[in-house]
């Protein structure tokens, strides 16, 4: 372990010199259409804009708390509404951040503290995670407007907080709960200071929370990960779950690693970006289901595995968004498209079976088979983590459409869209790409390429690693080299005019897990409902496929986005020559859509056993 740090310290002292900032992303304009842009304006209007900010903060004003989370709303809803506005520019919107980050300020006391905790109980269970969104709200109103108010002030909050934690004082690990995760997850905002400030005392403390992060102790998220320890399995099962004993909290987790990640930009330690990756491939083999998410209450516990049992409190929103974004921060280091494949699962099922139909709500919880329901109101407010955290994750969507890397612009998300972009050229040259298509629901992407002037430089097109068949055209003229799970860089003198055509396999996919069945399309989900009037949801039942393919029906539906009919052999009676029934389907994001308790679904189907195929087992005595 001291070779360990001997490493990170040498490298912190080594690259003191890089920080900078890096806000401004060469993508200037980005407009989704079609179902996904629906559901991200949705949630804009009526969750985003919707909020009573000034709820949010009323906790800050009365330093009277000892043990709730109500500090935390105000840093995730803000975070969200910035990225909403970044893109959509409503100055609607903006009025109500700027309203809300300046109430915010007015709450600050004179020593740098904002938050809601009696002085006497500060650093205790949630206080000081509260403290990283307030930090981190503040950071991106600065990085938007400004507004040199903002950043003092987040500057102030981690002055004053590291008064209180550091060496020599209270470790910063031995507060509040998940072997000090929460707390240190706050290694976020301080780097993101020592970025905007070059404020040596910002690496110092961020250091110091890295090292505290793999004491014994703590988490220990440098070793652990470099033993190939399962995320599930880090730590003896807690006691008491919610409690400071429990190692597997998967969002607290996943937000240590952020901070990593974002230690990793300014030192360049190759370790830490390895110890993230190292953990991801573990979350993607152990945890992640077939909607694109996991955990069950809130903690990672192999749900890949067991994802086809009945299990309380599955797919916490808040793990759902911080995967994306973990996710997205790796695809943007690494250029890795896989991780581009994960976001997109995880965005067309987990992210948008949350969100209500009508966007007023986001789902606390979102399980494979049952309804949706709303989450509790939290810590005596009208608002819970995830209906202030998940608009977070329908704003990363744009941010993760087109990235630009170099020379090269990356298509990650298939879609209706328009998007402009500046490359770095000797002369920075503008291009904008527009998207035709209707993918998921149809196979074909068209990609029009418009430079401001005729241009050498690459488009990037994704081809995701489900696609088993592929086509990509430039201009009519079929490309070589494409593989399945890569980017497929095409380099060439663009002009205005070329066109891009993508067809991708959307043959439906039949899953077999646990003796359970499931149907997915593209990077689609689907699932069984009640409101189909088709029969019981939970029947056992026999999907017919062809070398792993189900032949599809498109069907109207009139509360689902796409809705089939799929051959299967229902119950357990084959005495009509076990003749195939349709039964109807729909994407899992419009599953139970209503949220109405009497309305059913269902995505891993029981799968009838027939001893008839039973493998011979020879006796062993």
């Amino acid at each position: 372990m001291k070779r360990i740090f001997s490493l990170i310290a040498a490298v912190v002292l080594a690259t003191t010199a890089m920080a900078q900032v890096a806000v401004d992303s060469p993508v200037s304009r980005v407009r989704i259409g079609g179902y996904m842009g629906s559901r991200i304006d949705d949630c804009i209007e009526h969750r985003v804009k919707a909020q009573d900010v000034d709820h949010l903060v009323e906790p800050f004003r009365h330093q009277n708390e000892s043990s709730r989370w109500q500090s935390e709303f105000w840093g995730k809803w803000i975070q969200g509404a910035i990225a909403s506005y970044r893109y959509n520019r409503d100055p609607e919107l903006y009025e109500i951040i700027r309203k809300g980050a300046e109430a915010l300020m007015a709450t600050q006391l004179e020593n740098g503290y904002i938050g809601n905790y009696a002085e006497e109980h500060q650093l205790k269970q949630w206080d000081v995670w509260g403290r990283k969104y307030s930090a981190l709200g503040l950071i991106a109103w600065y990085d938007l407007s400004g507004d040199e108010r903002a950043l003092t002030s987040a500057t102030r909050l981690i002055d004053h907080l590291m008064t209180q934690v550091g060496s020599g004082k209270v470790s910063i690990i031995s507060t509040g709960n998940y072997r000090g995760m929460a707390s240190a997850s706050i290694l976020e905002p301080v780097v993101y200071l020592y970025k905007r400030t070059g404020e040596k005392r910002f690496l110092d403390f961020a250091n110091y929370i890295v090292e505290q992060l793999n004491s014994e102790e703590g988490p220990q998220l440098i070793t652990k990960a470099i033993d190939e320890v399962a995320v599930a399995n880090r730590f003896p099962h807690p006691q008491s779950w919610f409690s400071r004993e429990n190692g597997q909290k998967a969002y607290e987790m996943m937000s240590c690693y952020e901070g990593l990640l974002e230690m990793y930009k300014i030192t360049g330690n190759t370790l830490l970006l390895s110890v993230v990756e190292k953990t991801v491939g573990h979350i993607i083999r152990e945890e992640i289901n077939v909607a694109g998410s996991g955990s069950a209450f809130e903690c990672w516990y192999g749900g890949a595995e067991r994802q086809t049992l009945s299990t309380y409190h599955t797919m916490e929103t808040c793990v759902t968004f911080t995967w994306m974004q973990l996710c997205n921060r790796l695809l943007q280091l690494t250029g890795n498209a896989l991780y581009a494949d994960y976001i997109e699962i995880t965005a067309y099922n987990a992210l948008m079976a949350s969100l209500k139909d009508d966007a007023s709500q986001i789902a606390k919880y979102s399980p494979l088979e049952g309804w949706r329901t709303e989450g509790e109101e939290q810590c005596g407010m009208h608002i819970n983590c995830c209906n202030a955290n998940g608009p977070r994750a329908f704003a990363l969507l744009p941010q993760y459409a087109y990235q630009v890397a170099g020379n090269a612009i990356r298509v990650n998300l298939y879609a209706e869209s328009e998007a402009t972009m500046t490359l770095a050229q000797r002369k920075p040259l503008e291009v904008t790409l527009r998207q035709k298509t209707t993918y998921p629901v149809e196979d074909r992407i068209e990609i029009e390429v418009d430079p401001a002037r005729k241009s050498s430089f690459a488009v990037a097109v994704r081809i995701p690693s489900w696609s088993k068949i592929a086509r990509v055209e430039v201009n009519g003229v079929e490309q070589r080299g494409v593989m399945q799970g890569a980017y497929l860089p095409i380099e060439r003198e663009w002009q205005k005019g070329d066109k891009i055509v993508v067809t991708l396999d959307l043959r439906a996919r039949l899953i077999e897990l646990n003796d359970h069945q499931a149907i997915v399309r593209g990077p689609v989900v689907f699932a069984r409902d009640s409101r189909f009037g088709d029969g019981f949801v939970d029947e056992t039942s026999v999907i017919q496929s062809k070398d792993g393919y189900v032949e599809l029906t498109a069907v109207d539906s009139s509360f689902a986005w796409m809705s089939f009919t799929a051959p299967a052999v229902l119950g357990t009676d084959l005495e009509g020559n076990g003749m195939a029934n349709k039964i109807h389907i729909c994407d899992f994001s419009s599953a139970g859509n209503e949220w109405d308790k009497t309305q059913r679904y269902r995505v891993w189907l029981p799968k009838t056993l027939n001893v008839q195929n039973m493998p011979y087992v020879p006796y062993n005595h």
